[in-house]
């Protein structure tokens, strides 16, 4: 059930644009998809999908701030993915279950209201295309379907976030 890395930060920000061209300018952050009002950064040395979610706030008043949003931790397989769904169940910390594609993904928060992910990434070799659609929305995870077609124990990832051959 162990977390094993951090895949990625998401972070409010006041512009968008200006931001992105902050990151990429200055630690060379390419973007790999882009709305109104959002991106999705890769580093330089990366095959994450992405590392770093930027989310406009702009200057009105919010009840979000500027900053942190939330920390994505991954997980090495579905079936650790379901333990910590029971885990955070159990505590009361679970608000939401996503799929996006080739990620799943649990959100919590911690006894502050400090929202973070613990997500599985589909290891590069079972990609097929299909797990992106023109529609970049979330959609209900329905984690006994996804351990049915990965396996509960295939290891997420690899080619991903964790380079072909190496060990974590």
């Amino acid at each position: 059930m162990a977390i094993h890395r951090l895949n990625h930060a998401v972070l409010y920000v006041r512009d968008v644009e200006r931001s992105v061209a902050f990151y990429g300018d200055v630690l060379g952050f390419r973007t790999k998809l882009a709305f109104p009002g959002a991106a999705f950064l890769q580093a330089p040395g990366s095959t994450n999908d992405h590392d770093l979610g930027l989310f406009e706030v702009g200057n009105a008043p919010q009840q979000r701030g500027i900053g942190l949003y939330h920390l994505a931790w991954e997980v090495e397989s579905l079936n650790d993915l379901e333990e910590h769904l029971v885990k955070l169940s159990e505590a009361g910390a679970l608000v939401g279950m996503s799929d996006h594609g080739a990620t799943k993904s649990l959100y919590a928060k911690d006894p502050d209201g400090i929202e973070f992910e613990v997500v599985w990434l589909i290891p590069a070799h079972l990609l097929t295309g299909d797990e992106a659609d023109a529609d970049p929305r979330p959609k209900p995870l329905d984690l006994a379907k996804e351990k049915a077609r990965y396996g509960a124990d295939t290891r997420g990832g690899v080619g991903i976030s964790i380079p072909v051959g190496v060990t974590v």
